[in-house]
């Protein structure tokens, strides 16, 4: 009768893991495994050390406002997140609205490739992508454009990882990813027919830094889309919740600080840019890109179950925990920032390199 009881209970546990993690939904998503989490390029002894280090950039807020310190502090972010965003989320680390009928990978698809047309390239020009991640977009728009897409990121991990994925997509041959800081492009002037940046440059310091970066690799005549993190006019800086919500997603995203969507288009004429358009892509009739954070609770709390008892048997590193459920405090941040209509991820800007630079008059 013990045997019995101990069997059943073995397979009642067996069934319940099954169901939690495979009927549920599984966890994996395109190539990182739950099983493969890591701290990017950091050791895994070291996973914890580094997180408190991240954090360590918010009690000294005037050094994560320098170009200096910057790299050091996105670089530590995103070896400690991208393991977990590519296995929790996908290889696209943005936000899309919704679309009815539409899966999330579908929407996001048609997200990137909008970007891509509407800088208007032809099959064979060479663009860059601004930030580039795991190469998520880099991907989709390199098959819908059959451009030349050229990646930056400032994160050694992601390039590798982006490599990879490029190969095993068979699109190598169009896409090349370069370990850079954005700030400091290692590109020749005039060099791209275009350029794009999917929610990348809110990490930089100063937008007009790296907007004059992208304006210098730019050929005269091409166009430049960004889709930019911004507060947006129903923001208000005396609101003691909506200044909770807007410091809770720049700590958990590592950014300097969240601009308005007032200042974009000022910058990027300062540089020399003309502004061709620009539109906020979350207002209506644009469905809410926050649903996918509001559908995933369930998710989360099975991926954070996953992960803490993934670190208790030394599969992942003890940080993990850390890191993971940080994002899903932030993961709470940025639906509180949806849905009060005072956060938006894709403040979309278009513009244009004039055929007469005034750098070159």
């Amino acid at each position: 009768m013990d045997s019995l009881a101990l069997f059943c209970t073995g397979a009642l546990l067996a069934g319940g893991l099954y169901w939690f993690v495979c009927v549920l939904g599984p966890a994996e998503q395109k190539g990182k495994r739950a099983v493969d989490l890591s701290g990017g390029s950091i050791s895994a002894e070291k996973v914890r050390d580094n997180y408190k280090q991240y954090w360590s950039f918010f009690r000294r807020p005037k050094e994560i406002e320098t170009a200096e310190k910057v790299p050091d502090f996105v670089n530590t972010f995103y070896n400690l997140v991208t393991d977990i965003y590519e296995w929790g989320w996908g290889q696209s680390f943005h936000f899309s609205p919704s679309i009815s009928g539409k899966s999330h990978r579908d929407a996001t698809r048609l997200h990137e490739e909008m970007a891509v047309d509407l800088i208007d390239v032809k099959p064979g020009d060479r663009i860059v992508d601004v930030g580039c991640g795991v190469g998520g977009p880099m991907r989709a728009i390199a098959a819908h454009s059959r451009a030349k897409v050229v990646g930056i990121t400032i994160n050694e991990y992601q390039v590798n990882r982006a490599r990879l994925h490029n190969k095993k997509a068979g699109l190598d041959s169009l896409c090349e990813v370069v370990c850079g800081n954005f700030l400091e492009m290692p590109f020749p002037d005039n060099s791209f027919d275009g350029a794009y940046s999917i929610e990348a440059t809110c990490h930089a310091p100063k937008l007009e830094d790296v907007y004059s970066e992208v304006f210098r690799v730019m050929k005269p005549g091409s166009l430049f889309v960004s889709y930019e993190w911004v507060t947006t006019d129903k923001y208000r800086a005396d609101n003691p919740e909506h200044v909770e919500v807007i410091q809770g997603i720049e700590r958990g995203d590592a950014l300097p600080g969240l601009r308005s969507y007032s200042d974009i288009a000022e910058t990027a004429k300062k540089v020399g840019f003309e502004v061709v358009k620009e539109k906020d892509l979350a207002k209506p009739p644009a469905l809410p890109w926050w649903t996918r954070l509001k559908m995933g609770r369930i998710a989360y709390w099975r991926n954070h179950i996953l992960v803490i008892v993934l670190a208790a048997i030394g599969i992942a590193p003890k940080g993990t925990v850390d890191v993971h459920d940080m994002l899903f405090k932030t993961a709470d941040y940025l639906t509180r920032g949806g849905d009060s209509g005072i956060f938006s991820p894709m403040h979309m800007i278009l513009l244009r390199k004039p055929k007469a630079a005034p750098s070159e008059s």
